[in-house]
């Protein structure tokens, strides 16, 4: 089966996660999650999370397995419901590993807070980074969305900075800055002005 979540779903899930904590836990949405946080998009087929605390994350995965979740890819949870909870330690997505944590200033930005659950959403630029990394066609129509959506927040030239200070340390730094390049050229296609 095919499932999907909406935003309103998400923080169904969330809220029942957050009745079983006794600590506090932060969750940055990212990838299609954070789309459909951001309504960008109206649902998400997979929930990705960044924990960037490492405590927080090791309490996170204690609680979720006594509400019986069970490890389902490299890095995702589940329950016998179908979604699957990407939960990512630290400040890594996938396998990108952001040159700043998400918890620092300015690198999330709040969409609910919970009694024990912070949930923001991954800023802009590391949003488009961490999905130009992987640079599926899905990734790339999720940039020129957010791109389209939130272009008057976002600046060509501190992206395109931000990307290659976060490619010099990716062991295909020439790989990913070729999906940089693929991408600028699909904004000027679409005919995007900065």
């Amino acid at each position: 089966m095919n499932y999907r979540i909406d935003k309103e779903g998400l923080y169904d899930r969330l809220s029942g996660w957050n009745g079983f904590m006794k600590k506090r836990v932060r969750l940055i949405a990212c990838g299609g999650t954070a789309l459909t946080l951001l309504d960008i998009k109206p649902s998400t087929k997979d929930i990705d999370l960044i924990v960037p605390d490492l405590a927080e994350y090791k309490y996170l995965i204690r609680t979720l397995e006594q509400l019986g979740y069970k490890p389902a890819s490299g890095s995702g949870w589940a329950r016998d419901d179908g979604f699957i909870f990407d939960l990512f330690p630290g400040k890594r997505v996938h396998f990108t590993e952001l040159v700043e944590s998400p918890l620092d200033k300015g690198n999330n930005t709040l969409i609910r807070e919970f009694s024990h659950i912070y949930l923001g959403i991954l800023n802009c630029y590391d949003l488009i980074i961490t999905k130009l990394f992987r640079a599926s066609s899905i990734d790339m129509e999720d940039c020129l969305l957010l791109i389209k959506n939130k272009k008057g927040d976002i600046n060509i030239d501190k992206l395109v900075k931000r990307f290659k200070d976060t490619a010099y340390y990716d062991i295909s730094e020439t790989k990913v800055n070729k999906n940089l390049e693929h991408f600028l050229k699909l904004i000027k296609k679409e005919g995007l002005k900065w």
